[in-house]
């Protein structure tokens, strides 16, 4: 299991109010201690990348952590190379809620915003 006193790093990822308050939700009904949300660049989609959410409770060692109100979002080195400055916001909208990356680096995304290039 995680520790759940994590050191968690400033600046380089946000995590917007409501994504911390989702998630804080999230967590609370796993009711599994040091759980964090894991945040993951992949190759693929429609747009060249995509992201990738889920609940982890392992910190490796090419990990950063960053948090917010009480809550941890894990990335890796590779990753955090094409998230650095974006923010993870939590967005409900007509078509459904899911977390979401306002992401400077990215050049272009598509229309469902899961997917994008640089």
């Amino acid at each position: 299991m995680g520790d759940s006193t994590v050191a968690v790093e400033e600046g380089a990822i946000a995590l917007s109010e409501r994504a911390a308050q989702r998630l804080s939700a999230m967590l609370a009904k796993e009711d599994r201690p040091g759980l964090m949300l894991r945040v993951a660049v992949s190759g693929g989609g429609c747009a060249g990348f995509q992201y990738g959410f889920t609940f982890d409770d392992q910190i490796n060692d090419d990990d950063r952590t960053f948090g917010r109100d009480g809550v941890t979002a894990v990335i890796d080195e590779a990753s955090l190379g094409l998230l650095t400055g974006s923010e993870i916001d939590y967005v409900e909208d007509l078509i459904g809620a899911a977390f979401q990356v306002k992401n400077p680096n990215a050049t272009s995304s598509c229309g469902c915003g899961t997917s994008f290039s640089v």
